[in-house]
């Protein structure tokens, strides 16, 4: 199907990715049923909140494994704690065990900024995705976070930003999409993402 799944699993910030993607024109179902998540051509999977938590009420609606059974077969973006979830394990509060789509762990940003860090940051990209066509080096999107992925694979990082030290913004392995900033809520950039995105279906 060429609808966008966004999935519901009672962390994250549904309504406003849903408006953003209504707004360039593309098709989505907000729906925490595996058999749409099967059907859909591409899925969505966001997230605000501590990662175990998170990683908890995915695993308890069997939602886990329906991610896992559908990577590789068609497009998955994890935005902000969803692209957390994307890693091996958290380190957030508790060591808790991710999706393990992409290698490495979720740690605590070191830094002597304040966190969480909130605001708009500048990427700098890197091993090309087609996430990114269409944006210059350099463009701002807007960051609410306080925890940030370390990928195994520096092959899998596709852009990074600074907050005292270079902090992991978005990654990308076989199909599966992650950023850990928030597109829909990141102006004409954003937009931007979420359509090259979504012609990936």
């Amino acid at each position: 199907m060429n609808y966008t799944a966004i999935v519901d699993y009672g962390v994250g910030n549904l309504k406003s990715v849903a408006n953003a993607m209504a707004y360039i024109g593309r098709k989505t179902l907000v729906t925490g049923d595996s058999r749409e998540l099967e059907r859909a051509g591409a899925i969505i999977l966001p997230g605000v909140g501590a990662f175990p938590d998170a990683a908890e009420k995915l695993r308890s609606n069997g939602l886990d494994q329906i991610l896992l059974s559908q990577a590789g077969r068609k497009p998955i973006l994890g935005i902000c704690l969803g692209m957390q979830l994307l890693f091996d394990r958290g380190e957030e509060g508790r060591s808790c065990e991710g999706l393990g789509l992409v290698s490495g762990s979720v740690r605590r940003i070191q830094t002597n900024l304040k966190l969480p860090h909130i605001g708009w940051n500048s990427l700098s990209f890197q091993n090309s995705s087609p996430l990114f066509r269409g944006l210059d080096d350099g463009t701002y999107v807007y960051f609410v976070h306080s925890f940030c992925g370390c990928a195994a694979c520096e092959e899998d990082v596709i852009a990074r930003t600074q907050y005292g030290p270079s902090v992991v913004a978005a990654v990308s392995h076989s199909g599966v999409y992650g950023c850990q900033f928030h597109p829909e809520k990141s102006g004409e950039a954003g937009l931007q993402i979420l359509k090259n995105f979504g012609d990936l279906i």
